[in-house]
């Protein structure tokens, strides 16, 4: 009896390492879930991950941005290890950055900008939305500004009231006469 609870967990494993990215190391964890240790493969793109991903390791890769929503799909991903990156810190980092913020904020002072030059080895944790810049997203512009159409009304109205106190006066006089 033995053997067969042996067999059943090499197959338990073999089964949840499987999905395993190729240039990664998986590791079953025994409380479910995956290690995934993918430092040091000259990544430039995030791999497709397991979806039970518990921890994440992918340190000292050629990592430069990350696409909205990359962990998503990684609802018990606990464990996020990025840096050692050549990040470049722009908008599109902002997804990597409040995901962090999230979950480990003390990551934030560890992972370090390589580009643009004006705030390289500068902490991620440390820009300002300004130094992230906004990749384009604008509000959009009102053709006209809405306080004008308020002050416009406030003036018509109060044009109106003094035609209306006017226009009583004038009749209130005439039929005192």
């Amino acid at each position: 009896m033995p053997a067969w609870w042996a067999l059943f967990l090499l197959w338990a494993t073999a089964e949840t390492t499987k999905d395993c990215p190729v240039p990664c190391t998986c590791q079953a964890l025994e409380t479910m879930g995956l290690w995934v240790d993918c430092r040091g493969q000259g990544l430039t793109f995030l791999p497709a991950l397991p979806a039970h991903t518990r921890h994440l390791l992918l340190a000292n890769n050629s990592l430069r941005s990350l696409p909205p929503g990359a962990f998503d799909h990684l609802p018990q991903l606990q464990t996020l290890d990025v840096t050692q990156n050549p990040w470049h810190c722009d908008c599109s980092l902002t997804y990597l950055r409040l995901w962090l913020e999230d979950r480990t904020p003390e990551a934030l002072l560890l992972v370090h900008c390589s580009s643009p030059d004006l705030i390289t080895i500068h902490p991620l944790g440390q820009l300002t939305g300004y130094e992230l810049g906004n990749c384009g997203w604008q509000l959009q512009t009102s053709w006209a500004y809405p306080a004008v159409w308020w002050d416009m009304s406030l003036v018509v109205v109060a044009t109106m009231g003094l035609a209306l106190l006017a226009g009583l006066l004038c009749t209130a006089t005439g039929s005192l006469d």
